[in-house]
Formats: C-alpha cells, sequence, structure tokens
C-alpha cells in the first residue's frame, strides 16, 4: 500500500498544482476586469463582490473553494510525504486528518463545479479545473483509503 500512497501523492500534488494555476489565472482575471468602481461610478444594480467576468453565477464560488482546496490539499501532499517516509502509526494522525480536511474541500470544490456544469456558460479553462476537482476528489479519496491500509505499523 506504500507504494499505492506515493502514486496518489504524486498524482494529487500534480493535480492540485494545476487547479492552482488555474485558479490563480481566474482570479486574477476577475481582479483585473472585473467592475470598476470609483468617483462618479454607482454600484451596478447586481452587484456581487464575487464577480467572474467568464463564466456564470457559480464561478466565483467554485473559483474560490477550488483555490482552497488546493492550497490545502498540497499541505496534505506535504503531510503525506512524511508520513511516507515514516509510514509508522505516529505519522498517520497527522497525515490523515490533513487529507480528510482536504478531501471535504475538495468535495465542496466540486459541488460548485457541478452546479457550473449545469448552468453550462463557461471557458475551458473552467472546465478542465472542473475535470480536475472531479477526479481529484476519487483520488484523494483512494490516498486516503490506501494511507489506512494494513501497511501501518507502530515503530
Amino acid at each position: 500500500m506504500k507504494q499505492v500512497a506515493q502514486l496518489l501523492l504524486l498524482l494529487n500534488f500534480c493535480m492540485y498544482a494545476i487547479v492552482l494555476g488555474i485558479g490563480g489565472w481566474a482570479m486574477n482575471r476577475a481582479i483585473d476586469h472585473g467592475f470598476i468602481i470609483g468617483p462618479g461610478f454607482d454600484l451596478p444594480a447586481h452587484f456581487s463582490p464575487i464577480y467572474f467576468p467568464m463564466g456564470n453565477a457559480a464561478t466565483g464560488f467554485f473559483v474560490t473553494f477550488a483555490l482552497l482546496a488546493g492550497v490545502v490539499g498540497i499541505a496534505s501532499v506535504i503531510s503525506g510525504v512524511n508520513h511516507v517516509r515514516f509510514w509508522n502509526s505516529n505519522s498517520l494522525p497527522a497525515a490523515a486528518s490533513a487529507a480528510t480536511i482536504a478531501w471535504s474541500l475538495t468535495l465542496l470544490a466540486m459541488g460548485f463545479a457541478c452546479k457550473e456544469i449545469e448552468l453550462q456558460i463557461r471557458n475551458a479553462r473552467l472546465r478542465t479545473m472542473e475535470a480536475f476537482l472531479i477526479i481529484l476528489s476519487a483520488t484523494q479519496l483512494m490516498y486516503i483509503a490506501a494511507i489506512h491500509g494494513n501497511g501501518s505499523t507502530r515503530a
């Protein structure tokens, strides 16, 4: 199970890094091309502080939670590398709790991805991030199962 956990750690790290890259692009684009409010400008009638010029009404929430899931996912990979290095029951609780928190945030972002898919208006980068989060929901769960395998022993 240790080799499976190592493979899933590498896969999850790459996928979370891609999610962070696309999410960072989306956030930067939203900041650069969002509403311009200054002297003499009134707030639009349906102003939302989570406005994204690309995508649909769910995009702002999706990108925000995808970024959170990505950061916590990378942190869980760091904790997971420590656990795989020692592979004993002393390092398991930190890796398991970090992975579970990352998985729950990934599921939350996946929920917003599903809503964004339902609303249908989005670009290719957002579709890519949706796909990665849906896949990460499964691979993170498999990683949690792999580290709870019977290979962990007390040192």
